[in-house]
This record gives structure tokens, C-alpha cells and sequence, in this order.
């Protein structure tokens, strides 16, 4: 019985949300409070909500401080020059941007970190994207794909639980997964170019010095007619109304509702905007490779390490406590989202784990295998890894199904290094699971629907799933 709730339980959030029927805090939040009255455990959902808020809370800490963090180098200009080598290699090209995005998500997807990518990746990218009227979708779906491949670095976290779980190195998981790996980045990459050429087909191929040329005369169509112009709607180049005021609080007030909404977050690429800091430019550099380097050193926790990092770069880039408070504010809207959805989570996890639906849900997985399947169980969990990653978190895959998995393997000859490379092959599915904290950073810095990601990105990185597991098989590695 536990198991039929459990799956109808996430069927109907994944529905809801995807059918926009409820917003995901809410749907986070109600169904499975719903579920749990049920299961007959009403009475114990405070707890299990506690509970799943404990686990979560240094996580919902990390992207809180995380986002302050990046939202201030992004303000005082760290990313500039990254921004302005992405435009540059791109020329308003939609193809070039979207495989732009994909190699920019995987490159900064060494750092092992989720929500640091999808922050340098969406604050780099997304202006572009709105300049040219392409889909966000697109942007969001490759840089999920992109960073779940890469997720599988040992630091990033699933190698080491493997590794851990079935008491196993973590290079010798790892490293003979490179060729297969790669694979599955390279048709992240093919991916991202077809994608790119339906963008292009759609929209239409210009220089970046046309779209420029366009909306300066656009501009000067609407500043000439007092706002009513000919009907033209172009994003203004200064992203805002350009007021030091309003840039310095992050938004703009503007006195056209809808230019703010076409071209809220385009100031990161105005070389003009009044928080920009030039001579704190290598200190901001330095200070942000040591705070990667401690976070993948793991020196202190990670929390604590953007806790401190967000406290010294406000106070060395803007010692005055007002401009303080409008960094902070102009922060705020992303702090509260991300970390709203991470408790909201808390309630999904924890009466998932705390009814017994997730033990159930996989006990009667790992029961269903048929007893012949028993000497091919790397491939068999390769495949269930895409489920049951996506429906719960690694931890529990890692630490709860793939011990039992890879026992029932190992009773037919099956390694542990096998089931644990295996095990990896759902990653990229993973990335955009409703679970994961880092896919609220990225949807809504995007101002993506969550939904609309869901019913984009699902079948693109179930491919990538299956083409990373058809790799590792052709090589001999799983």
C-alpha cells in the first residue's frame, strides 16, 4: 500500500506542477501533507517535517549565502569579461549561444557545485537570451543536462556516496567512466547544437552589431514619440531605466511595467552601472578561486565557507552599510525563492522517508527484477538509476537501494565497481529533479516555470541517461 501512495503521490505533484495547477512550494508543500493523513500518520507530521527540515537546512543555508555571494560578484563585475567572450564567440547566433551555454555550464560544473553553476551560467547568459527572444527553456534544459554529466566528478558528490556505500575507491569508480562520460557530454554538446539550429530556424540569424543597431533605433523611435513609437517592443542597451538609484538596487523602476518585465537582469552586461568595482577586480578573482578551492579541498563546511565569503566581499566592495542593505535587497527576491522551495522540499523528503514510501517504493523495485536479469544488474540498475534518482535523493539511492542492488548483483558475479559506475548513469536525469535544490536556483533566476523545465528537459536527459549506460556497456566498463 505504501508504495502505490508513494508513486501516486509523486505522480500527482509532478502532474499538478506540470500542468500548472499549483505552484511547486505549494504543491511541495500540500500533497504530501495529503498523503501522509493517508498513510494513516497525520499525527506524525510535524516531525517528519522537522526532520526532513533538519537535513535540509544547511543546504537551504549554503544557497541563501551562495546566491548573496555571486549576486555580488555579479554586480561588481567579476563575470564581465566572461560575459563578453560568450558574446563575442556567439554573434547573436541562437545556435552559438545555446551550445555557448552547454560548454559554460560544463565548464563551471568542475567547481562540484550545482547552484554555483546554474548562478554563473543564467547571470551570464540569460541576457542574451532575452535580447534575442529565445527560449529559456532551451537555456535552463542544456546547462541542467550539461551539469548533472558533470556531476559525477568525485567531488561533486554521487561518486563519493557510491564509493562510500559499497566501501569502494573513488577513482577507481570513477576513472574508468571518463570514455563514457564524455561521450555523454559530446552529445550534450550535439544536443545543444540541433537545439541551437531550431532556434536559429525559428528566429532568424544576426550580428551582434544588428541587434544592437535595432534596438538603438528603437529607442530612439520611443524616446522621439514619447513611449508610443510604432509598435516596436526592444529592450533598452542600459537595462533599466538607468538611474543610479535603480541600478544600484538591482531592478530598475522604469515607467514602461512591461520594459522591466522584457529586460529585468540585463544589467550584468552594463559596463556603465554604478556597483561595478575595477580595482577590486583581482581581489574579487582571488578571493572566489580560494573559496572553490576550499569548498573542493572541503576546508570548512560549505555553508560556513559562503557564509564568510558573502560577509567580506559586501564589506570590502561596499563598506558603507547602506549600499550594504541595497545589495541585499536587491538579492532578496532569489533568496527567498530558492530557500522557500528548499524547506518546501523538507516536507516532500521528509514524508517520503518518514512513512516509509521510499524503503517500500524501492524494496519493490529491486523485487520485480526478474531472477534472470541477475547477471546483467549493472545494466538493470543503470536503468533503474534514472527513476530513482529523479524520485528521491541520492542519499537514499546511494546509501539505501544501491547497497541492496549491488548484493543481489554480486550474487551472480556482478562487481561492486560495476553497480557503482552504473549507478552514475542517471545523473544528468537527476539534475532536474523536483528534489534538488539547485534546479530552483536555475528555473528561477531563468524566471522559469518549474513545469515548463519538468516537460522540456525530461526526455532530453533521459537520453543523455541511456546514451552515457550504451557507452559504458560498448567500452566494457559497465
Amino acid at each position: 500500500m505504501l508504495t502505490i501512495l508513494g508513486f501516486a503521490m509523486i505522480a500527482t505533484f509532478l502532474v499538478l506542477i506540470m500542468m500548472k495547477k499549483m505552484s511547486p512550494i505549494a504543491a511541495l508543500v500540500l500533497i504530501p501533507a495529503l498523503f501522509c493523513v493517508f498513510v494513516g500518520k497525520g499525527a506524525k507530521l510535524g516531525d517528519y517535517v522537522l526532520d526532513g527540515v533538519t537535513d535540509l537546512a544547511p543546504t537551504a543555508a549554503m544557497l541563501m549565502f551562495a546566491i548573496v555571494y555571486f549576486g555580488v560578484m555579479i554586480d561588481v563585475g567579476l563575470f564581465d569579461p566572461i560575459v563578453r567572450g560568450i558574446l563575442k564567440f556567439c554573434k547573436a547566433d541562437p545556435m552559438r549561444i545555446v551550445v555557448g551555454t552547454a560548454l559554460l555550464a560544463a565548464i563551471v560544473s568542475l567547481d562540484g557545485d550545482g547552484s554555483t553553476t546554474f548562478m554563473i551560467t543564467v547571470s551570464a547568459m540569460y541576457p542574451l537570451y532575452k535580447r534575442l527572444k529565445m527560449s529559456l527553456v532551451v537555456m535552463t534544459g542544456v546547462a541542467a543536462m550539461a551539469n548533472g554529466v558533470m556531476n559525477t566528478l568525485p567531488w561533486g558528490g554521487p561518486t563519493a556516496r557510491a564509493a562510500t556505500a559499497l566501501k569502494l575507491d573513488a577513482s577507481e569508480i570513477f576513472v574508468p567512466m571518463i570514455p563514457a562520460l564524455l561521450v555523454g557530454l559530446l552529445f550534450v554538446f550535439g544536443l545543444s547544437y540541433v537545439l541551437g539550429v531550431r532556434e536559429r530556424r525559428r528566429l532568424g540569424m544576426l550580428t551582434l552589431d544588428e541587434v544592437l543597431e535595432e534596438e538603438k533605433e528603437t529607442e530612439t523611435v520611443l524616446v522621439g514619440s514619447g513611449g508610443s513609437g510604432d509598435g516596436k517592443v526592444s529592450m533598452r542597451k542600459d537595462g533599466g531605466t538607468g538611474s543610479g538609484a535603480d541600478a544600484g538596487a538591482g531592478s530598475g523602476s522604469g515607467t514602461d511595467a512591461e520594459d522591466d518585465t522584457e529586460d529585468d537582469g540585463f544589467q550584468g552586461l552594463d559596463p556603465n552601472r554604478p556597483t561595478l568595482r575595477p580595482k577590486l577586480y583581482w581581489f574579487n578573482a582571488l578571493l572566489t578561486v580560494v573559496l572553490l578551492t576550499a569548498m573542493i579541498m572541503e576546508w570548512l563546511p560549505i555553508p560556513v565557507l559562503f557564509l564568510l565569503g558573502a560577509a567580506l566581499v559586501l564589506t570590502v566592495n561596499f563598506p558603507h552599510i547602506p549600499d550594504q542593505r541595497a545589495r541585499l535587497a536587491a538579492h532578496a527576491d532569489n533568496v527567498l525563492n530558492v530557500s522557500g522551495m528548499v524547506f518546501a522540499a523538507a516536507v516532500f523528503t521528509g514524508v517520503l522517508q518518514g512513512t516509509g514510501m521510499v524503503d517500500n517504493m524501492a524494496k519493490w523495485m529491486v523485487d520485480v527484477i526478474p531472477a534472470s536479469m541477475g547477471p546483467h544488474m549493472a545494466i538493470v540498475t543503470g536503468v533503474l538509476s534514472l527513476p530513482l534518482t529523479y524520485f528521491m535523493s541520492n542519499d537514499g539511492f546511494y546509501f539505501g537501494v544501491l547497497p541492496v542492488l549491488a548484493e543481489a548483483g554480486a550474487a551472480h558475479g556482478v562487481s561492486p565497481l560495476e553497480m557503482a559506475r552504473a549507478s552514475l548513469v542517471g545523473q544528468p536525469l537527476h539534475m532536474s529533479s523536483p528534489l534538488v535544490p539547485a534546479v530552483y536556483v536555475l528555473v528561477g533566476m531563468a524566471k522559469v516555470e518549474f513545469g515548463d523545465h519538468t516537460k522540456f528537459v525530461v526526455k532530453w536527459a533521459a537520453l543523455t541517461c541511456l546514451v552515457i549506460l550504451g557507452a559504458g556497456i560498448l567500452f566494457g566498463i559497465i
